[in-house]
């Protein structure tokens, strides 16, 4: 075996390590003294040992670890009888092995951290996106009620609490030209759960004849309580009573909380 096979069988670091037995010992020190690349190479393995005591990072490589553990492993499999070190490549080595083996862990506990922290910055990214939606959400909101508001071709028809809720009102912007319906509901209390707000357009003569055109639904989201409903061409007053959700076919006028002539 020329010098060259002979560093990379792995024999050297097991030698600094102190996992050699006697007689392998002697093999290798009379290697070292015939050789001087030998000799360099002992004196960089024990260099790097003393930067992994300082830096908790194993210095092997992924071959000659295998072959330490497997030394570790065979030599721990059966009793020892403990004598006294004879050599100080085998305090070296113990000190190696124990340092390797806290490097381990530290890194273990790094990654375990990382992670930890990953998801962490994955969970602020979600409620981030969330609340840009939100607030996307309310600026088209508030858009949508000034453009309303401020249109001078809306007819504003004001509609009045009723007897299950005098304290109720709401507006109806429409625009008879384009027939489209807004309806201003900040002045209705919260529906209870299960229950919606319907909108109905009305014809008075020659007799009452309503027409739903539409219910308010996410009532609590919508912010500014302004809805686009149904556009309706003929309405002659506008109601707004409180159905079970999904809507009625005719209004329960017992639940008319506000109503108003155009």
């Amino acid at each position: 075996m020329d010098t060259k096979q002979y560093i990379e069988s792995g024999i050297l670091e097991l030698y600094v390590y102190g996992l050699l037995t006697e007689t392998e010992n002697k093999e290798v020190s009379k290697m070292a003294g015939k050789h001087k690349e030998i000799q360099d190479e002992i004196v960089s393995i024990e260099k790097a040992i003393v930067n992994l005591s300082t830096s908790f990072s194993p210095f092997l490589s992924a071959e000659n670890f295998e072959k330490i553990k497997a030394r570790l492993d065979l030599k721990h499999s059966k009793v020892i009888e403990l004598k006294p070190a004879n050599s100080r490549y085998q305090y070296i080595g113990w000190a190696a092995a124990v340092i390797f083996f806290m490097g381990i862990g530290y890194q273990y506990l790094q990654l375990s951290e990382t992670k930890n922290q990953v998801v962490n910055v994955e969970k602020e990214k979600t409620n981030l996106q969330k609340d840009i939606i939100d607030l996307k959400l309310k600026n088209e909101q508030a858009v949508t009620a000034l453009t309303v508001i401020r249109d001078a071709k809306n007819t504003v028809i004001n509609l009045g609490g009723q007897a299950v809720s005098p304290a109720s009102s709401a507006k109806i912007y429409w625009n008879k030209e384009t027939q489209v319906v807004y309806v201003d509901a900040s002045g209705l209390p919260e529906p209870p759960k299960g229950m919606v707000y319907q909108i109905w357009s009305l014809k008075l003569q020659p007799q009452l004849t309503p027409t739903s055109i539409g219910l308010l639904s996410d009532f609590t989201a919508n912010t500014e309580k302004i809805f686009a409903v149904e556009k309706t061409s003929d309405a002659e007053a506008f109601g707004i009573t409180l159905e079970p959700a999904g809507g009625s076919t005719s209004p329960t006028m017992e639940q008319l909380y506000t109503l108003g002539k155009v």
